[in-house]
This record gives structure tokens, sequence and C-alpha cells, in this order.
């Protein structure tokens, strides 16, 4: 009964849609262009038959080997009425600017704000788009992939000053050619 059910929407949004995956649980699918999103999600939550009014998650993915389409988002919708999950998928870069769909669900307003902050996709439109997670003065974006483990700052809290300092990472050689596997091996092969 789902698969009909996934069948007759997805029917109805074929020209928006690149790929569909349809699965006993749930379908994704992947939009052509990121600029239709706000009008499959607004069928997708006051189309009568579909009824997902509930913005469950807005996960990102960086596919950091992929140049012209970096990263992925993914819209999770849920129904109440249908019992259902509807995946909507879109792939952008990070100069693509992606309207926000907080006019459709208000639940996405700390969503975006979230992906914003760690992996500085812009949402346009956005009404408050501003960092949630790292400090206003935060330096790149944490969960991109070619983002450093370290960071570029420290923070460390300065006795003479009284206040806390942030000041460039330096790391010792032996620090950073530390190995990780097994720290003891070359003891034991000498």
């Amino acid at each position: 009964m789902l698969n009909f059910f996934y069948s007759y929407i997805v029917n109805i949004l074929k020209k928006f849609i690149y790929k569909v995956i349809i699965n006993d649980y749930y379908v994704n699918i992947v939009l052509k262009s990121y600029k239709d999103l706000n009008k499959v999600l607004n069928f997708l939550k006051l189309h009568n038959h579909c009824q997902y009014t509930i913005l469950t998650d807005l996960a990102c993915v960086d596919y950091l080997n992929l140049k012209s389409k970096r990263f992925k988002l993914n819209y999770i919708l849920s129904s109440i009425k249908n019992n259902s999950r509807f995946i909507v998928s879109l792939n952008c870069n990070e100069t693509n600017l992606i309207e926000s769909s907080v006019n459709v669900f208000s639940s996405s307003n700390w969503l975006e704000r979230e992906v914003w902050d760690m992996y500085g996709i812009f949402f346009y439109n956005h009404p408050d788009l501003r960092r949630i997670l790292t400090d206003y003065g935060f330096n790149g974006y944490p969960l991109r992939k070619n983002f450093p483990l370290n960071g570029y700052l420290e923070i460390r809290y300065d006795e003479e000053k009284q206040y806390l300092v942030y000041e460039p990472i330096e790391l010792m050689q032996n620090i950073r050619y530390y190995d990780f596997i097994n720290p003891f091996y070359k003891n034991y092969v000498n």
C-alpha cells in the first residue's frame, strides 16, 4: 500500500526529481535543483494525501572529493496521518544560496542555523542566521572534512590578564607525528 502511495507522490513531483529510492519504510527523492526545495516541501506538507507536517531533522553530508556538488542536504519529514517518512535530498556546494524553509517548517530555524555553523552552507531569507554551537569569533566550519582536527586557535586562561586568551596553535614535532596505532611498537623493534 505504501509503495503505491509513494509512487503517486513521485509521479506528481517528477519534474523536480532527479532520482528516487523507494523503500518499505520511507522514500528518498533527490531534487534536480536546490531552487525547487520550498516548492516540494510545501507540496508535501499541504497536500491532502501527503500531510508531512513534521520536519524531523536536517542532515548534511560532506563529500570532500566531489568539487561541484560537495554537500548533500537531507530534509527528513514525517507524516502522522500516513505513519511514514519522506526524505528530500539536494546536492549543493558552499557557494550555492539555499532558500530557507523556515516559512514552511518553523523547526528548520535551528536546524539551518546548525548546518550554517557546522558546514558553512548559507540559507538566504533566514530570519536569524547566526552561529548556534560555536563561539561568534570562531574561524571555519568544524564538520567539514578539510577542517583540521586540532582547529586553528587554542584557548587558555591567562593569570596575569585575568581572562581567556586565544592563541594560534603551536604543535611540537613529536606530538604532530605521534603513532596513534601502536606507540610502543617502536621500542620493541629496536
